[in-house]
């Protein structure tokens, strides 16, 4: 499971046939097992129903944008463009994988799940006022396929074009086998108007206010400077129990920085309400002022149960430097997790070890049982570590000596046909004579201090690797493009993975431009498990399945392995309410309020350090 909208981004074999399988309207369809929410629900657990509406909060983005159209490949997108648009269903936020109707009043579903169909609500309406219809459902699905980014083609690879069946009703046939998780993807469609889009290019880039029929609408922006959105007076949905307690802001304003340095110093000034830190040395050190100590400013962690999925050092394996797993392997010998956790990061982090880590889809130890049943069928066609060994990153004692690691390594890159030259003391290539160099793409100067230690133990493998750093424009066109050797990336994971797999390890997505799958795997041992994941008819089989999919992507070394932390890190200035619970995909901010009495208390704080300044 994906979402297509924020960052674009959160994912039957029967045909049509004149006596269609049995299949009853619902108000919400879960992946396995039953929805958490009955029929006739009033609002979601982890919201606060009651919540008062106004004010504007103030956020921050890094970078630039140039349109407001986040389907296409050209352009980036502008912070919070989502905001604008809807899809025909919602996941919720406490369940591994269950969606609710939003522009869909019901659904409706077989129990193989080869086809799915949608009711629309009659009171689903545009910004113009128009109502949101099924030619709008069947015009957004095909403009998507034909011209939008990549990865709508593969993602609806086998979703037939959309019939329509009444007024307001529209079905989705599927081809290509069981794939209990097609009706969902097709639920988070995004839905646009044909009228507004016709006549426009819709591969081009917009900066005009795009029509929508979400809760916000574009009040003002200035290309790469900042964005302003205005909560919809009259928005259909304000009632709707998917929608009931978000969307408490009047105003969300977005405000563009340079890079990550520049926007914490103007959170600490106040230019800004509220940060997820994701930079461990930032979180314990940057934020000790007096407006902390004060309790205007509050530093807080939030615990959650979402699976950390990967980050890590990819390697681009379309360079033929890195087609050896055997160097792949030796290159994470020389990065000293432990190390850079007591130096650089403050001791916060967790080493990641598996793609789906912090959760029960992770694989431990040597596989047994029904996992060892699933990988016996590719016993020579996986690595032969498969069946012997746990695999975990190397470890080290953390005080920098990394002598037995570096050992380990250079033993790695001879069997993989690489010696140390005795003159030049570079690593070369026993057949051509080739020295192994190559770049680390990053897109944050913050990111600088992990990778340059770690250039500093290659070069002593005499590796001659260089870290550049390029400006946000430019770092997603040649991610696009593949244009890289090494990147610090990550993939992130639902509790209920499926399609975007394809998009992340298989063997057509490592061709695809703009696809996610950097490290350019081509193995069809994945692509063959990846399918019995998709095909799961239950959550037992589906965490079964994914612990062998996980188990030979670790011993396929596609990344240096990085870290994660179980809990969420964030610093916001005291104005807000939150809701009692927070669900088990973390905190929800589009559920917090601006409160009326902290509100005042942070303003007159303001004006007294203002004056005393």
């Amino acid at each position: 499971m994906i979402r297509i909208l924020g960052t674009v981004l959160a994912f039957g074999a029967a045909l049509f046939t004149a006596q269609p399988l049995a299949a009853q309207p619902s108000h919400g369809i879960a992946m396995h097992g039953d929805l958490k929410y009955p029929a006739g629900f009033k609002n979601f657990a982890y919201v606060n129903p009651d919540a008062p509406k106004g004010g504007e909060v103030r956020l921050a983005a890094n970078g630039g944008y140039d349109t407001f159209n986040p389907y296409v490949v050209k352009g980036r997108p502008a912070a919070g463009i989502g905001l604008i648009f809807e899809t025909l269903m919602i996941n919720s936020a406490d369940e591994a994988f269950s969606e609710y109707g939003l522009l869909a009043e019901t659904v409706e579903t077989p129990e193989d799940r080869s086809w799915v169909a949608f009711t629309l609500r009659k009171d689903a309406r545009w910004h113009d006022g128009k109502p949101v219809t099924v030619d709008d459902v069947i015009w957004t699905f095909s403009m998507l396929k034909k011209k939008g980014r990549p990865f709508f083609r593969y993602y609806y690879a086998n979703v037939q074009d959309p019939i329509r069946t009444g007024e307001r009703s529209v079905r989705f046939n599927f081809t290509g086998g069981v794939n209990r998780e097609l009706p969902l993807i097709v639920g988070q469609l995004p839905v646009l108007p044909k009228h507004y889009w016709e006549g426009r290019d819709f591969e081009a880039t917009l900066l005009e206010a795009p029509l929508g029929s979400g809760p916000y609408r574009i009040a003002g922006f200035e290309p790469n400077r900042h964005v302003v959105y205005e909560r919809v007076p009259d928005y259909w949905g304000a009632d709707h129990p998917t929608q009931k307690g978000f969307w408490n802001y009047q105003r969300i304003r977005y405000d563009y920085y340079r890079d990550t340095t520049v926007s914490v110093e103007a959170f600490k000034s106040g230019a800004f309400d509220y940060r997820a830190e994701n930079t461990s040395k930032v979180w314990a050190t940057a934020y000790e002022i007096p407006a902390l100590r004060d309790g205007m400013v509050v530093k807080k962690t939030f615990e959650h149960n979402r699976p950390a999925g990967m980050q890590g050092f990819a390697m681009n394996q379309r360079r033929a430097k890195f087609a050896d797993p055997r160097m792949r392997q030796a290159l994470s010998y020389a990065f000293d997790f432990e190390w850079s956790n007591k130096a650089l990061f403050y001791g916060q982090y967790v080493r990641t070890r598996s793609y789906f880590d912090n959760s029960e889809l992770a694989s431990v130890g040597v596989p047994k049982g029904d996992v060892l049943a699933i990988l016996e069928k590719y016993r020579g066609r996986v690595p032969d570590e498969v069946f012997a060994k746990s695999f975990e990153p190397p470890k080290t004692d953390g005080s920098g000596n990394m002598r037995r690691s570096l050992r380990a390594a250079l033993g790695l890159l001879k069997e993989a046909g690489w010696v140390v030259d005795p003159k030049s003391k570079k690593l070369t290539n026993a057949k051509s004579g080739e020295a192994m160099t190559f770049e680390i793409l990053l897109v944050s100067p913050l990111f600088e201090r992990i990778a340059l230690p770690y250039v500093r133990n290659l070069k002593r493998l005499g590796i001659e690797a260089r870290v550049r750093t390029v400006e946000s424009a430019q770092y997603k066109e040649r991610i696009d493009n593949f244009d890289f050797d090494m990147v610090s990336t990550g993939w992130g994971q639902s509790a209920s993975p499926g399609n975007e797999q394809r998009d992340y390890w298989g063997s057509e997505a490592a061709v695809r431009k703009a696809s996610r799958n950097l490290s350019g795997i081509k193995d069809p041992v994945l692509d063959e498990l990846i399918d019995l994941v998709i095909s799961a008819p239950d959550r037992k089989s589906l965490i079964t399945r994914v612990r062998a999919l996980d188990t030979v992507l670790q011993w396929h070394h596609l990344v240096v392995p990085h870290w994660h932390i179980p809990y969420d890190r964030l610093v916001f200035w005291n104005r807000f309410g939150q809701p009692a619970v927070t669900p088990d995909q973390g905190t929800q901010f589009m559920a917090w309020w601006i409160d009326p009495a902290k509100d005042e208390k942070l303003s007159r704080y303001r004006r007294s350090a203002k004056k005393n300044n």
